[in-house]
């Protein structure tokens, strides 16, 4: 694996999750963050039974990074943390599994699992990225509110038994994986401003993808597949609606696309120069703003996109938007 020459990073100050959370990702997040008691009802009961046995599995069977235990990727997390100014750092750990993997989970207090095979795969700036990604997790908060509307969902499970209550349960998943691969995008982006380095985030899904043969890759031709993608007819677009319908990420070519999507937008540029939310601000976040940032996301993708069936849920959207405006003013016509 290639060591990369140590660079400046700009050290982002007292950010706020808000900065790199995907607006559909955010709208949920605050509405949650919303329900003072709830979460921490759920995070005390997992604390003293579900957390605990989890962490003592990793305890007992994985490698605790420190020091001296993978002291490199123990440098990567201070540093990743320091870029992003986290409060806190969680625990990590590297597990045996030859299949390229991350992930971050607890919510009294949540750790990063590494598997060993991506480890093996990625150089010391993409370690960073994936890392910082992880990192980007624990400080959105997203283990902590996956585990409560997962409980959530376990209450209403028994109505998948039941014919209607089964369309109303298929619902309430694919939501929930939609929310999950959002989040996955937030995640991403938090990768990329640790890194700084928009090469090394995008070198990530593409080696991921291709099981670590980059010699063999081209970055224009691999986001041409992601733009051919995105270029759906109708038919593939409600089949990619199946696809994905159970789908906790998002495909990696779509990833790659999407945070260079957001890399084009310039906000990345704006974070970076340091014009960003910060953590002292996010009591004042609303509900009714998040969801209307959510609600521009999914209208821009919708109408910017060559999507047969995005544009004609935008369509659809606009067109009954226009029709509600117009009963609006004749009802306050009618008032009058």
């Amino acid at each position: 694996m290639t060591t990369q020459p140590a660079r400046s990073r700009a050290t982002l100050t007292d950010i706020s999750s808000r900065a790199w959370e995907h607006p559909a990702d955010q709208g949920a997040l605050v509405a949650l963050r919303k329900l003072k008691g709830f979460d921490s009802l759920l995070k005390a009961v997992s604390g003293l039974f579900n957390e605990r046995a989890v962490r003592l599995v990793y305890l007992g069977s994985a490698v605790r990074v420190d020091e001296r235990q993978f002291a490199r990727l123990h440098r990567l997390l201070g540093e990743v943390g320091r870029t992003l100014d986290a409060p806190e750092l969680p625990e990590m750990y590297v597990i045996a599994n030859p299949v390229p993997g991350a992930l971050t989970i607890g919510m009294n207090k949540p750790f990063i699992v590494l598997n060993s095979g991506l480890v093996d795969l990625l150089d010391e700036e993409e370690l960073r990225f994936v890392i910082a990604h992880e990192l980007g997790h624990a400080m959105s908060g997203h283990a902590v509110y996956q585990t409560l509307l997962q409980r959530l969902l376990q209450l209403s499970g028994v109505f998948a038994s039941v014919p209607v209550g089964g369309l109303g349960f298929r619902a309430i998943m694919a939501a929930l994986h939609e929310w999950s691969r959002k989040a996955e995008l937030s995640a991403d982006r938090a990768g990329l401003l640790a890194t700084q380095d928009p090469a090394t985030a995008f070198r990530v899904p593409m080696k991921l993808a291709s099981g670590g043969h980059l010699d063999d890759l081209d970055a224009t031709s691999f986001f041409a597949q992601g733009q051919e993608y995105d270029e759906a007819d109708l038919r593939d677009s409600v089949l990619k609606l199946l696809l994905v319908e159970n789908r906790s990420h998002p495909f990696l070519v779509v990833r790659a696309a999407e945070l260079r999507r957001w890399v084009d937008s310039g906000d990345y540029a704006k974070i970076v120069a340091g014009d960003y939310p910060r953590r002292q601000d996010d009591d004042d976040a609303t509900v009714s703003e998040a969801a209307k940032a959510a609600a521009r996301s999914y209208s821009d993708s919708f109408r910017q996109g060559q999507d047969a069936v995005g544009k004609l849920v935008h369509d659809a959207a606009g067109m009954l938007g226009s029709m509600k405006l117009w009963l609006d003013a004749q009802l306050r016509r009618d008032e009058e």
